[in-house]
């Protein structure tokens, strides 16, 4: 009798052993790059959300740099190696061509809520999600930025034709402009910049604030723009199509719901922190403000345009560029 109950106990212990491990937590890694900063607070935000939310059932476990580089997150993506990650499009623009176009130069000064709100009605394009398609990603969230500006070492710029010969770290958009004035675009990884500035490999450097921040490009440069209004990069968060299908319901309903938190909470923080630190950091690191004329502005959108233009011819044979374009236009022109 009591081997009887010792056997019913055993199973009893089994059994409970066995549906704890079924209803062990869900935990997606997530590949980072850098350190915790302004651009990753989205992505901060959404695992704080969805934890809370699942009353920790769904969890997202950020890795700065530990499971691949910056540049190959969009390959982890697709063949599963893990299921989120943050990359930038100008990293390798003939594996995400469409979203690209929001890289463009559209010579808007847009808010950091009106561009996260462009960028999702750009993910959602057909065209852009069947790209995506190809990496087994779909595109959840961006990470909106604002307008970028230059730090330089260099001699400050009196007028354009002073851009060429400057070698440049910069997106695609910027760069397509900065080029036709003759400057010349370096490509350096992010954690190098401020190394390669110091060490002469690049002259400036064209980011948004927090990434100013994080470089310190200030402490070695000599001037700043203030209204370059040329773009910023698309640098979006996915996950691999497989693992969000497989998800319970709750816990996918749980991650698209806490999306649009996430921006708002990363916007504000964005807006109220960041930019005025920058702001900060370049007046007391006694940086000259480089602020371009109507006639300069209305110089650099003329060549704005052809490098838009260009953008479209470029990949019209692979997939219908014109109409992407004109939809994209359309978004930021309200």
């Amino acid at each position: 009798m009591k081997s009887i109950k010792t056997m019913a106990l055993t199973s009893l212990t089994l059994a409970s052993f066995m549906a704890a491990e079924a209803h062990a937590a869900t935990t997606w890694n997530v590949s980072l790059w850098g350190k915790r900063r302004a651009f990753t607070e989205n992505v901060e935000k959404l695992a704080e959300l969805v934890e809370k939310k699942t009353n920790g059932d769904f969890r997202l476990k950020l890795s700065y740099g530990g499971l691949s580089k910056s540049r190959e997150n969009l390959d982890g993506i697709s063949f599963g190696a893990f299921e989120m990650a943050q990359f930038c499009s100008f990293y390798h623009t003939d594996k995400n061509p469409t979203i690209t176009v929001t890289e463009l130069p559209f010579a808007k000064n847009v808010s950091l809520a009106k561009t996260a709100e462009i960028h999702m009605k750009v993910f959602e394009h057909p065209t852009v999600k069947k790209d995506l398609a190809r990496w087994n990603a779909t595109l959840l969230m961006p990470t909106p930025l604002p307008q970028y500006n230059i730090v330089s070492k260099s001699e400050p710029l009196k007028q354009l034709s002073d851009f060429k010969g400057l070698r440049v770290r910069g997106p695609g958009g910027i760069m397509g402009v900065l080029s036709k004035l003759g400057a010349i675009k370096t490509g350096v990884p992010f954690s190098e910049v401020r190394q390669a500035m110091d060490s002469g490999v690049i002259d400036a450097a064209s980011f948004a604030p927090h990434a100013h921040l994080a470089t310190k490009t200030y402490k070695v440069g000599k001037w700043a723009t203030t209204n370059l209004n040329l773009g910023s990069a698309n640098c979006p968060v996915v996950v691999n199509t497989d693992a969000l299908n497989a998800l319970p319901e709750a816990h996918r309903q749980a991650l698209l719901e806490s999306v649009p938190e996430a921006i708002d909470y990363y916007v504000k923080n964005y807006e109220e922190n960041t930019t005025g630190k920058y702001e900060a950091a370049i007046r007391e690191a006694g940086l000259t403000r480089v602020t371009f004329t109507p006639e300069q502005t209305a110089e650099l959108d003329r060549l704005a345009d052809s490098v838009r233009q260009e953008w479209v011819k470029k990949w019209q044979g692979k997939f219908d560029a014109r109409a992407l374009f004109d939809y994209t236009q359309e978004l930021f022109s309200h």
